[in-house]
């Protein structure tokens, strides 16, 4: 994983997780050894490093991370695990997947790629159920990720976090760091997603657009329906100055987008398109700039 990097999660209640997984999450949230929020980030940063530099490289770590991210609402203790070993494999799989032969084997040698595999087959015969919390992308959100939200659930720390949030009375996580993100419930999420689905396959048929919202709408069916919906911008907030946080307004555009298309206005949704592409394409952009 690179520092750029935007986070789809899910949290779970305590009550999702099967024993003994539930009891030891259930120690885990109240630790005052787990690292917050803000070192989380720092964590996973570091370990994704090391793995880069290791030689052979470190495609996936030999055991799964025990760390979790943890969120409080209305007396209820929601779980985001990690799963740092279950994202590498997967993450492995879809590089291979979309990159030619050789140069995939320029940076996973062969016969490392191969044990990873064997390894990742092996778990998923014990763990056939276990499914990632946490989506990645670097360099930019894709935006289908904005579909499960609203702008009333937007929250904005700038700086140091000193004075500069703003509380939405949404579910609390501490958040002292620069940041971006939205949070909303399962049961918001999917209906949004399902209204987005209809809207893009009456008005745009099979399309890349709709792959992306069945992608979003498939994994969110894979949770508890209790369960809170977070879409963090992660690092690209070290990549856009105070006002174009401020000004950064994709999950209202993509309503917008939604909106225009459902009453068949087109002009407007190809204007707040246009607006969202032009916006998420300057950022993308600086990835071939460093």
């Amino acid at each position: 994983m690179l520092p750029y990097v935007a986070y789809l999660r899910v949290y779970e209640p305590l009550v999702a997780f099967p024993e003994p997984a539930r009891s030891a999450w259930t120690v885990y949230a109240v630790s005052g050894d787990r690292p917050s929020r803000s070192a989380a980030l720092s964590v996973e940063h570091r370990q994704s490093l090391w793995y880069l530099v290791a030689l052979p490289p470190i495609v996936a770590p030999e055991r799964e991370s025990r760390h979790a991210y943890i969120r409080r609402f209305d007396g209820t203790t929601y779980i985001c695990p990690w799963h740092t070993r279950l994202r590498s494999w997967l993450a492995l799989a879809e590089f291979r997947s979309s990159m030619p032969a050789r140069v995939v084997d320029s940076f996973v040698p062969p016969a490392v790629a191969r044990q990873v595999e064997a390894d990742f087959e092996r778990w998923k015969r014990g763990n056939p159920q276990v499914r990632p919390h946490i989506l990645t992308s670097t360099w930019q959100i894709p935006l289908p990720w904005f579909v499960p939200f609203r702008s009333s659930e937007r929250w904005l720390v700038l700086g140091d976090g000193a004075g500069g949030g703003r509380d939405t009375g949404g579910p609390t996580t501490a958040a002292a760091t620069r940041t971006l993100g939205y949070v909303t419930s399962m049961a918001q999420a999917r209906r949004r997603v399902a209204r987005a689905l209809a809207v893009v396959r009456r008005r745009l048929g099979d399309s890349a657009v709709l792959v992306g919202v069945e992608d979003v709408g498939r994994w969110l069916e894979e949770f508890h329906p209790r369960s809170l919906v977070e879409l963090d911008y992660g690092g690209l907030v070290h990549l856009l100055d105070d006002a174009a946080l401020r000004a950064d307004q994709s999950v209202a555009e993509v309503g917008a987008v939604l909106s225009g298309l459902d009453a068949g206005q087109s002009e407007l949704a190809v204007a707040m398109y246009k607006r969202l592409v032009t916006r998420w394409r300057v950022v993308q952009d600086l990835e071939t700039a460093n």
